[in-house]
Order: structure tokens, then sequence, then C-alpha cells
């Protein structure tokens, strides 16, 4: 007797329907699955077997044979469990599989019958809903998958939940839970005591989408900035909601069911490969750049990363996706990511400090700085110096803005933004390109001869010109201003200053 159940794989972070075909013949007793699987689809003969004898049912002494097709397509993970024992339960039990026919059917099966959660849920529910099917998954991920609309999510505890369905043919469809509460943020810029000028470029920075470096010696408060950056980003649209959650799933980091909320903040450790950042493995995996899509990629210590690692990450910072591509598959995951740098200026952190004197020699201030390439230079928009804050100004009793009202500028000029882009595939100004500029970025006489005076002073690139310009743009924005006013192009031009690298 034959069966055919649709069930489910995941390649990069896409769904993939797979047909469980399975067979029931006469024979000497045999348990068979071809389809390219992996090991842990081969061992799903014993998971199988143990689990149907272990919720109460006999295990047919007949030639099984399980294929999972297509079969040029290499599988991997044991979420077919629930659907091969459901087809080998049906053909032992001559029971009709018709009321399974339009659902994608998802689960690990654990010795005593029941369903394991698995990894990737998001991303089959999406598919299974551009394909008018429901989807039936393990308890622990109902909520998960009901966070796409339009679909019949049906979750399971037990093995025999899915015999009861099949003999009663009544569908029970899955309700989510899940409420969306405002989170308590445990930072805030409202604790942070000077540094206004790293506080205005910050809100520039998440206003446009541009990449920002912090140098500074050690203390500081670089690393205490960055991480209230996402106090002030505006909140996550739906589709960008779905788009983290589809990558944390597939990578199994998700901490609770239902859609990611809040903006990504990654944060890996200097020691980090290149494969950790970009993705990579065998089959290919997100790494921290996809991760930290629709939020912040922050590199702390800079110059402490191998030139490897930094380097990989010129193509993501510039396409916003990153292509990782093996003999067999290639794949490509979406790396739209704010990137936030902190270095210290020397190996001994006091070269820029007013206060302490640098102990470095000038060559190893330049194998230091040098460390970090010209061309990911180039690729931070704004640059400043984050010196340690005064005395009189830490023992004051007066604080800083909050994070609430610095957000409520950010999210009006990223409706702006929002507005002027909507024709294109981005709605930021730092992820302009020349044509863009041109059109959005008009400057009057006065503006166009500071800016001049500016390239020729500083020794500009083309690329440091088009930075200078979005900069220039989003600060604009930020003044509800239509068109760049000469003190937006000037404030922009103090964020690109690259005298402070004292590199030479």
């Amino acid at each position: 007797m034959l069966h055919v159940l649709k069930s489910g794989a995941i390649i990069g972070v896409e769904g993939v329907v797979i047909d469980v075909e399975v067979d029931l013949s006469r024979g000497m007793p045999a348990f068979s699955i071809v389809g390219l699987p992996d090991n842990a689809i081969k061992e799903s003969r014993e998971r199988v077997r143990t689990a149907i004898i272990n919720s109460g049912h006999a295990f047919p002494q007949s030639r099984i044979t399980i294929n999972l097709a297509p079969a040029g397509l290499k599988k991997e993970g044991a979420g077919f469990d629930l659907a091969i024992a459901t087809a080998i339960i049906a053909g032992q039990y001559s029971m009709d599989v018709e009321i399974l026919e339009k659902f994608i059917i998802i689960g690990e099966l654990a010795l005593t019958g029941e369903i394991k959660p698995i990894r990737g849920i998001l991303s089959m529910a999406i598919m299974a809903s551009e394909m008018g099917y429901g989807i039936i998954v393990p308890k622990e991920n109902g909520d998960e998958a009901a966070a796409i609309e339009g679909i019949t999510v049906v979750a399971l505890s037990h093995l025999n939940d899915i015999v009861e369905l099949l003999r009663d043919k009544v569908i029970n469809p899955h309700i989510s839970k899940m409420v969306v509460a405002d989170v308590d943020q445990l930072v805030d810029f409202y604790d942070v005591k000077g540094h206004e000028q790293a506080k205005r470029a910050i809100e520039i920075a998440v206003a446009g989408g541009h990449n920002l470096l912090m140098i500074g010696s050690p203390g500081s408060g670089k690393t205490m900035l960055a991480r209230r950056l996402p106090t002030v980003m505006p909140p996550l649209t739906r589709e960008e909601s779905i788009e983290t959650t589809k990558l944390f799933s597939v990578s199994g980091l998700l901490s609770k069911n239902g859609l990611v909320t809040e903006r990504p903040f990654r944060s890996p450790h200097s020691t980090s490969s290149h494969i950790a950042l970009a993705g990579g493995g065998t089959p290919p995996h997100p790494g921290e750049v996809s991760l930290a899509h629709n939020g912040v990629l922050f590199l702390d210590e800079l110059p402490e990363f191998s030139r490897n690692a930094l380097e990989v990450l010129r193509q993501p910072m510039e396409d916003g996706e990153v292509t990782i591509s093996r003999a067999a598959i290639s794949v490509t995951f979406p790396s739209s990511f704010m990137m936030v740098a902190a270095m210290n200026p020397c190996p001994c952190g006091y070269l820029l400090d007013p206060r302490r004197n640098c102990t470095c020699s000038v060559q190893s201030i330049q194998r230091y700085q040098h460390k970090i390439s010209g061309p990911l230079l180039d690729r931070i928009d704004i640059a400043i110096v984050v010196n340690s804050v005064p005395y009189e100004d830490l023992r004051t009793k007066k604080h800083g803005e909050k994070s609430s009202d610095i957000r409520e500028r950010v999210k009006t000029a990223r409706e702006v933004q929002k507005t002027r882009f909507s024709s294109l595939p981005f709605f930021t100004n730092g992820r302009m390109q020349s044509s863009h500029i041109e059109k959005w970025c008009k400057l009057d006489n006065t503006a166009e001869l500071l800016l001049k005076k500016a390239m020729d002073s500083l020794g500009l690139s083309t690329r440091g010109y088009a930075r200078i310009l979005k900069v220039s743009r989003t600060i604009a924005d930020l003044n509800s201003r239509e068109d760049i006013a000469v003190a937006d192009i000037a404030e922009a031009i103090q964020y690109y200053d690259r005298t402070m690298f004292n590199t030479v």
C-alpha cells in the first residue's frame, strides 16, 4: 500500500515542499529510505519504529520503502519523522489519509512518541501559505507557525494525536496565545552624562541607516553608547519581523515562540572567524551579518578581528545580502544591517586622550591602524572621537535626553525616507547609490562651495564625497528641511574628518 504525504525542508532560509512517499509491500521485513537523506534522516528508522511501538501500535512486518522527493535534492534534519510514522500507521491500519493531503507535516519523534520541536518552522509555514496548504507542527512550534496569517495550523504533542485526527477526521486549529507587549529597556540614553557629540552622531546614524565608528581611549564609553543604540531605533515592521524571525528560526536561536519583535543586536567576539561572520558550513547557515539583518552588528575592538574576518564584511555592507556558494548548492542570506564599530586609536589606547600620554611608537600605531583596510573604512559613513567624560559632568545631577524622545525624531526622519524611496527596494539614506544622490541631494551655491573646499583640503575620494552627501541628507531630514543647507554639509563633514586616525 502506498501513501504520499507532504513535508518540508529548508534551503538557506526558504522552505521547500518534500513528498514523503511510503510504500508497504510484501516481502522480507526491511526499512529503507532513499532520496539523498543525511544521517539524521537515516537514523529515523529506529526513532520511527520505536515511537510507533511505544505509542501502542503494531509495527508492520512488511517491506517498507520511503522515498523523499525530489530525489536529487539533499535533505537533512529529523523533521520528516512525523510524516513517515503517520504514513506507516495509515498503511498498517488501511486508514484514509485524504484529510492530511492539504497539510505540510513536520516534526521530530522522541522514542516515547512525543513530537519534539524543530528549527525553521516559520519558513515552512510561509511556504505552506503561499502554496495553499495548512501545516501540522509540534506543539512548541505552534505560535511560531501561527504568526503567518491565513494558514491553518495544527499543533500536536504526541504521535497518537495525529492518529486520532485520521480516525475522527476533525481539525482543531491552533490559536496563538502570544501577546506583543512593550519591552522595558534595561538601558537608556537618559543615564548617559556628557557625550553630546557622540549621542548626536548616533541619532544621525540610526536615522539614516549609516555605519558608525567610535574611536577613543579605554573606558571612555564607546561600548556603553553602542549598547544603548537599539533603544532609539524604530520598531520592526511586520515584514522586517518575519524576515528576522526566519533567520533566527533556521539558526535555532529563537528564545520564544512567535515573531521576533525587537531589532537584533549582535556583538560577536573579536576571535570570530570569517565563516562565523559571513556564514557557511555544509549546508550553509547564516552568519552574524545575517543574524544582524534589520538590526545592529557591533564590532568591539575592531582592529583585533582578523583581516580575513573584516574583509568579508565589505560585500554584505555594500549589497545588503551575502551569497555562500558550495559545490552542490548556492544560497543567499539577507544582511541589511547597520554596522557600529569601536576601537582604540593605538595599542595602548591613549593617542587621542587629552589627559594621558601615549607610549606607542609611530610604527606600532601605523601597524595597529592599518589592520583596518581603506576600502572597509570607506564604507563607514560616520566616524567620531569618544573621550572620557570630565569629572564635573559625571557628578552633575543633570541627566541626558531620554531614548524615547530621540526615537521619535528618528521615526519621523525614517518616515520621510520611506516616502522618498517608496518605489525602491531600500528605505534609508545610507543605501543610496550615485543616481539617487544626484536626484535627492541637491545643494545651493554656498553648500557647493563648502563641499568643494572640503574635498580639496581633506583629499576626499569619490566614495567619501558620496558619504558626506548621504549623511547631510539625513541631517536635513532630522531638521525637517527639504533641501540640504550649508549647516547640514558642515556637520556631515565634521563626521567624516579622518585625520583623527593619524595614519600616514
